[in-house]
């Protein structure tokens, strides 16, 4: 091997870059454009279509532009494709599928006769059961199920037999066929009736109606038990979905019935529904009819209401008013108030049109209350202790339902009308409250003076006046009053609030009236606001208790104040954020602002206001990084403080702008990627100080720099990924070097080449392993592409970082059956050619690179030759072992690869060179692996070379070279 004597081939770059620059060549643009799709016109007449002929598939399809996607395709969209199958598989559905989607298909397109602008009951629900709660023992009466008339004798009698058996069942339930289950807790409760509703699914689909109704008839009265009042609420929720469900499978039933042998058209009428169905719904309707206490009765008719289209077109419109009057029987009036409730609820999904209705029970409602202030229900409340605003509390989702259906879509004097009736009633502060909530709130925000005045006359002990002015603020954050009410109605409505003594309900009401302040009013009335929260929620720490409403304050002012400048020069705004004392809240509020201040800070800033409340956010967010914090939580961290650190710039003021670094250095400290970015922005800072100096540093320039050099040096040792480290080492290095700091540039790189066998044969990415080698061999190539502009130092010898660079490459212990290093060594051998340039490919001004240092010097160029010679002794060592261990591809693949260096950068003038650049084209194409496509191009590019007047000498070498395929 040591035979092999290289030579570089000598380059003029220059020459060659002109000589293979692509000449220019002018374009008629017109109304060209590369990214404009190409417009095909077919021109040709259609000869031979059928007379008549209405097709335009063949010109609409012509003139339209070629889509490359849609050619993918063969002209079929999958999407389309899906369509157009199940278009064509309706006709051939069986009738137990098609019925199966029917129930679906029919509830969707009854539920768009009520819009998507109506609250529907079940996005009231979870909050209905969130607040209405209790810790008293609760009691429920569970049915116990009967075994008669399963099993019926044959005959003739067998069909009186069962009736006569249904008729016992039913009266079993008179007389108490169930147990009571007492001293239940409110999650036991909400269990057992979860229970019942499974047990009535069961029941239904085995057949065992009757037992499926007395089910619903059981819960059913248990809507008339008021001995634990403060949870009758979640109670109406619970029990009201047993009967929706009995409902909903009634009239699915008969829906099935009327569908044989054809479905039942969505619009049906009386006349579509067979006899059968018809007598079936009729006995449901007398079963119903049969149970003697009213409110079961009540209930379970309502459930099946919708039944009555079977039966006749009026059926709806005349059980509507009856049911209604029903409800008059009802003593006590709450329990009376939501069965008003569920009539209206199940009015709205079946005839959203009959308004009298639901106006008939609203009025109706307004009767009962007088009744509120009876004897029998005070007495009940001080057995319960219960307090009055308490009990009242209890009717409002009750009420708020019954308003909300009936202001919904309702004209603006409707809610004159009943503002009339308020004051009819002296205010009634419950139903006040319900009409400003069911309103829209355009008509509310209009009428918003008044309302207040009516709020002022209520009477404070029935229903606290926090809460009406709460549910007007809710309008007012929706719909804006008149310009010249606001502050009136801002003062008068503070006024209340501020006098309010309990913390919770305080802030509860405050958090509301912020939007109405931010959206309206300047910084001085929200800093007015804040004051006042603080001096209210501070004392006995009541923040603790209303995180949640502050956390929902400052998100409120975040919204409408984009201007960082404006929100921190408020006084109160960082005392605000002090109350957030626990730590996991506190993370949340920073990581909101910090979100807003990314999105919405256009501009970048050096206002020391914005800064140091910035910092202080930043910190708090970085200080609560611990051992436990997951990397997804610290990653996501890290990227809120860098678009912070991105956003801070002090123009040309260079020095303060280094000195935040060094602070956010200092505050920042474990976190990696912040450090990382902090690395590149002082980087950043230097290059940028070069190109205001125009490439000439002065004294106090240079200095700077080198400052900046010595924050990157001290910084990137503190990462813990070594890749991180090595890019840094190597950027930071090219940028000292960009900046004439030899020594610091110098130092980078020996300190890169130091930290090479600490790395990893294996790194994990995204939780999995995965070989370190392509990522260190990326690396060490833009090493060795640096390290021709690198200067050698005159106190450590030639080509001393290169020698350094590929001693470690020869200690690391790489990856067993790797080839690696010896890639690292052909990657190195165009380096040492263009080392030998009289000029070098890339220099970097005012940087005197080897080619100035040495000249020329033949005993520089001996070195070079020596070391090229070494690494080439050592990849044909290599190829050698490849070919003992039998492994000819990776053996062709060197060998091709050290080919097209010789080719590209060996002066094959040289004997010796020439018959080893033919000897390892042979050995490439030995066993037929390498690519044919490759070597003919590579072939002609030598052909083509060799008729260069400099290049002759390749004609030899061209004329040796075979192709050779696998046998």
């Amino acid at each position: 091997m040591a035979a092999v004597q290289w030579r570089s081939r000598g380059r003029n770059y220059d020459a060659e870059l002109q000589k293979y620059r692509p000449e220019a060549a002018l374009v008629e643009f017109g109304d060209y454009h590369p990214l404009k799709p190409i417009m095909v016109t077919d021109t040709k007449t259609r000869r031979g279509a059928r007379k008549g002929s209405t097709s335009s598939s063949s010109s609409s399809s012509s003139s339209a532009p070629a889509d490359p996607l849609s050619s993918m395709l063969d002209g079929t969209d999958p999407l389309s494709m899906f369509a157009a199958a199940s278009v064509s598989e309706t006709p051939a559905m069986s009738h137990s599928s098609s019925t199966g989607d029917l129930g679906r298909k029919r509830r969707e397109k009854e539920e768009e006769v009520v819009g998507p602008d109506f609250e529907h009951w079940l996005s009231k629900r979870g909050e209905i059961l969130a607040r209405f709660t209790t810790t008293e023992k609760l009691s429920i009466n569970l049915f116990m199920g009967s075994d008669r008339g399963k099993a019926l004798s044959p005959g003739s009698s067998a069909v009186s037999e069962k009736v006569r058996t249904r008729l016992e069942e039913l009266d079993d339930l008179e007389e108490g066929s169930q147990r009571e289950l007492l001293n239940l807790s409110q999650q036991d409760y909400a269990n057992r009736i979860e229970e019942l509703n499974q047990s009535l699914k069961e029941a239904w689909a085995s057949d065992q109606k009757v037992k499926a109704l007395k089910i619903v008839i059981q819960c059913s009265k248990l809507l008339s038990d008021t001995s634990v009042i403060q949870f009758y609420p979640s109670k109406f929720v619970l029990i009201t979905d047993i009967l929706d469900t009995f409902g909903r499978l009634v009239y699915d039933r008969i829906w099935t019935m009327c569908s044989d042998p054809r479905p039942l058209p969505d619009g049906f009428t009386v006349e579509d529904v067979n006899d059968t169905a018809k007598e079936t719904c009729l006995n449901w309707f007398f079963k119903i009819a049969s149970i003697r206490e009213l409110l079961p009765r009540l209930y379970v008719e309502a459930a099946i209401l919708k039944c009555n289209r079977f039966l006749n077109k009026s059926g709806i419109q005349e059980t509507l008013p009856r049911l209604t009057a029903m409800i008059r029987g009802i003593g006590d009036p709450l329990v009376a108030a939501y069965a008003r409730a569920y009539l209206c609820r199940v009015g709205m999904e079946v005839a959203p049109h009959l308004k009298d209705s639901l106006n008939r029970n609203f009025f109706d409602l307004l009767g009962t209350f007088k009744q509120i202030s009876a004897e029998s229900v005070q007495n009940q409340l001080v057995l319960q202790r219960v307090e009055v605003p308490e009990y009242l509390t209890l009717y409002s989702p009750a009420i708020n339902w019954i308003l909300q259906c009936i202001a919904y879509r309702a004209p603006e004097p409707l809610l004159t009308e009943m503002m009339e009736r308020c004051k009819t009633l002296g205010n009634n502060a419950l139903l006040l409250n319900s009409v400003m909530r069911a309103f829209r709130p355009e008509f509310v925000a209009v009428r918003a003076t008044d309302f207040i005045s009516m709020i002022k006359e209520c009477d404070e002990s029935g229903f606290p006046k926090h809460l009406l002015f709460g549910s007007l603020g809710r309008s007012l954050a929706c719909a804006d009053p008149p310009e010249s009410e606001r502050l009136t109605i801002l003062n008068e409505a503070w006024k209340v609030i501020t006098k309010v003594r309990s913390p919770q309900d305080y802030i509860n009401c405050a958090e509301i009236w912020v939007e109405f302040t931010c959206r309206h009013f300047t910084k001085r009335e929200v800093n007015t606001v804040l004051a006042d929260i603080i001096k209210h929620m501070t004392p006995d720490r009541a923040f603790e208790d209303a995180y949640p409403q502050l956390q929902s304050v400052i998100r409120k002012i975040l919204t409408y104040f984009h201007d960082f400048s404006l929100l921190f020069s408020m006084e109160r705004f960082l005392p605000f954020l002090d109350m957030f004392q626990k730590d996991s809240v506190r993370v949340e509020v920073c990581k909101s602002i910090m979100e807003v201040f990314i999105k919405h800070q256009v501009e970048l800033t050096r206002d020391p206001v914005i800064l140091n409340a910035m910092l202080h956010i930043c910190k708090t967010m970085h200080d609560s990084v611990n051992a436990l914090t997951l990397e997804d939580e610290k990653r996501s961290l890290a990227l809120l403080i860098i678009g912070f650190i991105r956003m801070v710039s002090f123009g040309r003021d260079f020095e303060q702008q280094l000195s935040f670094c060094v602070e956010a250095r200092a505050t920042f400290c474990n976190l990696e990627p912040v450090l990382v970015q902090l690395i590149h922005t002082v980087n950043q800072l230097a290059m940028e100080t070069l190109r205001v100096v125009r490439g000439s540093h002065s004294r106090k320039t240079a200095a700077f720099v080198r400052a900046c050099a010595a924050y990157s040096f001290i910084t990137i040792p503190s990462l813990s990924s070594i890749f991180s480290r090595l890019s840094l080492y190597l950027l930071s290095g090219q940028v000292a070097l960009a900046n004439q700091c030899l020594s610091q540039s110098d130092a980078f790189l020996q300190a890169a080449v130091s930290i090479l066998p600490e790395v990893p044969r294996s790194i994990s990415i995204e939780g999995k392993l995965r070989s370190s080698e392509s990522f260190l061999l990326d690396f060490i190539n833009n090493f060795l592409a640096t390290l021709l502009v690198v200067p050698d130092h005159p106190e450590h010898g030639v080509l001393y970082l290169v020698r350094g660079l590929l001693n470690m490459v020869q200690d690391y212990t790489w990856e067993d059956n790797s080839d690696a290093k010896v890639r690292v060594y052909i990657s190195a051998l165009p380096l040492l050619a263009a080392m030998s340039q009289e000029t070098y490919l890339y220099s970097i001004p005012k940087v005197d690179s080897n080619e100035t240092l040495y000249g020329g010097d033949p005993k520089f160029l001996s070195e070079i030759n020596k070391l090229c010679e070494t690494l080439i002794g050592q990849i044909l060592d290599h190829l050698k072992a490849l070919g003992r261990d039998e492994s000819p591809r990776r053996q062709g693949a060197l060998a091709f690869s050290l080919f097209g260096v010789l080719l590209a950068h060996g002066d094959l003038r040289n004997n010796k060179l020439s018959q080893l650049a033919v000897n390892l084209w042979n050995l490439s194409h030995k066993h037929g692996y390498c690519e044919t496509r490759i070597s003919v191009r590579t072939l002609e590019y030598i052909k083509h070379q060799a008729q260069q007047p400099d290049m002759v000498h390749l004609s030899d070498t061209v004329q040796r070279l075979a192709l050779q395929s696998r046998t």
